[in-house]
Order: C-alpha cells, then sequence, then structure tokens
C-alpha cells in the first residue's frame, strides 16, 4: 500500500464483497400478513439451494455510492470527447430518452395482440419507410438487433437469393479494408472469404477485384466510405462488375453518418445496406447493446427478407389504415430473433429522424465530414504531423487514419502508448491498430457533435504527448496514471480473462 494512500482513498477502492458486514440491511420489509407456505412447495426441492447466496450485506447509503463509484470509473461520452474511430460516438439527444421511456413505449409487453399494438407498429412502419428512404432502397426489416446481426441477415438473404435461382455460390469478397466483424460474418454463413486489395487512393484495387470475380463470387461486402474515411470514387464501376457475375452488393452501414442526406447506398447500386441505428441514429452504445441494425433491400432481394414483416393496410370506408405483422412470406429467411426488435432504440431513432427531418441529417452528415478535415488537418499541420502522418492524405469523410510508424521509430512510442497518454488528459483514444493495412494505426472519428474547442483541446494534447515523448518517452510507456486501473497486459487478459467477481 502507499505511504500516500488516505484511508478515505484505502475506503473506497474496497470493492462492495469487502463492505459486507453480516446483518447490514438495506431495508427491511414487513410481514405479508398472510399464510407462508413452505418453500418446498414452491420450487422442487431439487433445485433448492444447500447454501445461501454470497450476497453482499450493505446499507443503502453504501448501495448508492457503490454503484455511483462505479459509473464514475467507465469513461463515456458525458465525461468527454469519444473520437472512437468506426464507431460514430456522437451526443444522443436526451429529448429522444424522454420519448422511449414514455409508459406507452417502455412498458408494451412485446407479445401484445397486433390489434393493440397499432401505435408501436406504426412507429415501426414510418421508421422503416424513413430508413428505406434514406437508403435509396425500398424494402427494410427492423429485425436485426446489430451490424453484426445486420451483415448475417445481408449474407443469409444472398444465400437465399442464389438458392431461389438454383445457383451454388462459395465466395464472397472482402476489401482488406473491411470492418473486422465482415470475415467473421463470411464464415458464419458458409461462405469462403476472398480479400480485395487496396490501391494507392485507398480504395478498392480494381484490377485485383476483376481478377477475383467469378460465377463463384456470391457477394461482395463493402462501405463507402471506407474504413480510411475515404469515398471510393469507382463505386459505380464496382456495382457493374459484380452484378455482371449475378453477385450482391453489400452495405456495410457503419458509416453511413457521413452520407446520409447526401448520398443513398441503393443509388449506387448496392443491393443490402444494413443501418446501425445505435451509430448514425442518435441510439446510445456500447458494452454489449441494446443496438439494432435493420437492413434495407432492393426488389429482388425483398421476397426473402425476415418474417413477419411490419405491414401497413389502407382502411376502407373512410376509416384509417391499420398496421400488421406479416408472417405469410414463403421465401423468407426466418426469424432472426424472438419478437420483432429493440422496441426503445426505434422509438429514439425515429425521434432523432423526425426532430432533424431530411435538411438535418444532411446537415449532421456535412458537420460530421468538416470535423473530421478540420481536425486532421490540425494534426497533419503541427508535430502530429511529422510523427504521426496521414495513412492517405486526400479529403476524407467523417473519419482519417494516422500511421504511428515514424512515432515508433524516432522515439520508441508505440500507438498503444499515445492512446493510453490520451486517457490522462481527459479523451478517450482513437481505435487504434485498425485498419489492419495501416503500420500502427490510429483511426479517429470527432463525429458532429463536437465543438471547434474540443476538437482543438484534442490536437494540443496529442502535440502535448509527442513532444513529451521526444523528451522523457519513459512517461507514455508507463500511461495512464488518472484511471481507477493503471496498465494492464491486455495479452494476458485477452487470454486468461477475469470476468466474474471473486467472492472470497
Amino acid at each position: 500500500m502507499a505511504a500516500t494512500e488516505t484511508p478515505m482513498q484505502r475506503e473506497r477502492a474496497q470493492t462492495i464483497y469487502e463492505k459486507s458486514k453480516p446483518g447490514r440491511r438495506a431495508a427491511v420489509l414487513p410481514s405479508a400478513g398472510v399464510p407462508e407456505p413452505p418453500l418446498e412447495e414452491l420450487i422442487p426441492k431439487e433445485l433448492l439451494r444447500v447454501e445461501s447466496p454470497r450476497l453482499p450485506e450493505i446499507a443503502e447509503p453504501e448501495i448508492v455510492r457503490h454503484y455511483n463509484r462505479l459509473s464514475r470509473r467507465n469513461f463515456d461520452l458525458d465525461t468527454g470527447f469519444y473520437p472512437l474511430g468506426s464507431c460514430t460516438m456522437k451526443h444522443n439527444p436526451r429529448l429522444n430518452e424522454r420519448v422511449a421511456a414514455l409508459p406507452g413505449h417502455a412498458r408494451l409487453h412485446p407479445a401484445q395482440d397486433p390489434r393493440r399494438a397499432q401505435g408501436a407498429l406504426e412507429l415501426m412502419w414510418l421508421l422503416q419507410e424513413s430508413l428505406a428512404e434514406i437508403c435509396g432502397l425500398p424494402h427494410v426489416s427492423l429485425q436485426p438487433s446489430a451490424g453484426s446481426h445486420g451483415e448475417l441477415a445481408g449474407l443469409l438473404l444472398t444465400r437465399a437469393y442464389h438458392a431461389d435461382r438454383g445457383e451454388q455460390r462459395t465466395k464472397v469478397l472482402a476489401p482488406d479494408t473491411s470492418h473486422g466483424t465482415n470475415p467473421a460474418t463470411v464464415t458464419m454463413a458458409g461462405y469462403e472469404v476472398v480479400k480485395v486489395a487496396t490501391n494507392g487512393q485507398g480504395g478498392v484495387e480494381m484490377d485485383d477485384l476483376r481478377a477475383k470475380v467469378s460465377d463463384e463470387v456470391a457477394c461482395l461486402m463493402l462501405t463507402n466510405p471506407n474504413t480510411l474515411g475515404l469515398f471510393d470514387e469507382n463505386i459505380a464501376e464496382i456495382a457493374g462488375v459484380i452484378h455482371e457475375v449475378g453477385g450482391t452488393l453489400y452495405y456495410d452501414g457503419a458509416n453511413l453518418n457521413a452520407v446520409m442526406g447526401h448520398s443513398r447506398p441503393g443509388d449506387m447500386g448496392f443491393d443490402i445496406v444494413h443501418v446501425n441505428l445505435h451509430k448514425s441514429f442518435s441510439q446510445p452504445h456500447g458494452g454489449g447493446g441494446p443496438g439494432a441494425g435493420p437492413i434495407a433491400v432492393s426488389e429482388r432481394i425483398a421476397p426473402f427478407l425476415p418474417r413477419p414483416q411490419v405491414t401497413r393496410r389502407e382502411g376502407g370506408n373512410g376509416s384509417g389504415p391499420s398496421y400488421d405483422l406479416d408472417f405469410d412470406r414463403p421465401k423468407s429467411i426466418g426469424r432472426l430473433r424472438g419478437f420483432q426488435g429493440n422496441f426503445g432504440v426505434f422509438v429514439r431513432s425515429y425521434a432523432y429522424i423526425l426532430s432533424l427531418g431530411a435538411d438535418g441529417l444532411a446537415e449532421a452528415s456535412e458537420i460530421a465530414v468538416l470535423n473530421a478535415n478540420y481536425l486532421k488537418a490540425r494534426l497533419a499541420q503541427g508535430r502530429a504531423g511529422k510523427h504521426l502522418p496521414i495513412a492517405f492524405d486526400r479529403h476524407c469523410m467523417h473519419e482519417f487514419v494516422l500511421s504511428g510508424k515514424p512515432m515508433k521509430r524516432e522515439m520508441g512510442l508505440a500507438t498503444l502508448d499515445l492512446a493510453k497518454r490520451l486517457l490522462d488528459f481527459g479523451f478517450h483514444p482513437p481505435t487504434v491498430y485498425f485498419p489492419l493495412l495501416v503500420e500502427e494505426a490510429l483511426m479517429v472519428e470527432p463525429t458532429e457533435t463536437e465543438t471547434k474547442e474540443s476538437l482543438d483541446a484534442f490536437a494540443d494534447a496529442v502535440e502535448q504527448i509527442l513532444a513529451e515523448g521526444e523528451q522523457d518517452p519513459e512517461i507514455a510507456r508507463q500511461a495512464p496514471y488518472s484511471t481507477p486501473v493503471r496498465r494492464l497486459d491486455e495479452v494476458k487478459a485477452t487470454r486468461q480473462p477475469v470476468v466474474r467477481q471473486a467472492l472470497s
């Protein structure tokens, strides 16, 4: 124990189990006033515990302080700038939270009869229509629960489409800039991954693409702009190459925030798009969810969408429209989840779309691109430009990628060291070591909700860390210093994770 550690610091470092005292209670419930049957009559004897669960015995104020301390040990968007590349960690308006918490939304049971859930079904139908317009594709399913789930849905739709045509295709193309989940999804869907190279401008290498297309190719998975933050200007030609051999073109919607309201994947030639509601459309994310990854598809893919689909029927005799769940879809790939999706996510996202409108969505993309290019210019022109050059130095979209290769060569500092030191300056680090084709990569995405002052402060911090590294690189190598836990052995944490609280 450090000599300077105070009793208060020691007390705050204790776990809730260490604070536990036998017999201490947060509340004492009154007698029920009715006869209590033996527990064995309520629960089968073989399911009863032999010993009581080892739960902490603690007073209510200590419980509140425990959870308050835990909340302050996490970094979140309310704490500071969160430029995590390819994640779009933007501010989520509190208005959307209030709307999602309304009783009619928050207390709706997922098994409610559609006749008594017309408002919810109408909202879902309107969200589907909004996403269809934004994506430029006519049909949408809200079922997928995340981007990776949407990816799987897209490849299952591709498989069903080809099977319906009597085709047995085995390969899926994916650029070497693709999201890490793309190759995993391809394998889960039973296909072989074929990597496509990147050209000197950061886009798909067309000659390599042409060399790898054949009638064995089921699909090309692509995001545009890609994970380098660059818009592929050859997208129309790419779509033509894939469609010429009968394949589908799949759009990973993780980067839709850069183009929504300005260009649409459907107009680029994509057949299937997944949309991250928990990125572009204001649903808070992180920590495993909840999320949503709806898919929008072209006419030729529509018959295979998951069932049931939310549908609208026009009323007769002057009555208004009604909404229902359509299970009669003989070519459908079936259900992707138990119910229709994370309804609270749908509410927040539709509220966000309504509050911004078409012009607001376009403006959000414009500011996201402006912020990324401003921050890129700040870092390129200062000290950072010498040690962290832009990997592909051209006009970027919503994010950009730096390379820490010179920093490592000149100072002996790895990208990870810079990332850890940023925590001491109050910033969450950018995404590091991705995409893999950039050595010592840092992927920075500032989003549209950050001010110029926040961007300047981040650039100043990076430059200060680099100046510090020239004088004493050991400072960054031992960072962070201000976090509840110092630097961990990340290799050991990956190989030997501790995922539960020790009770003894």
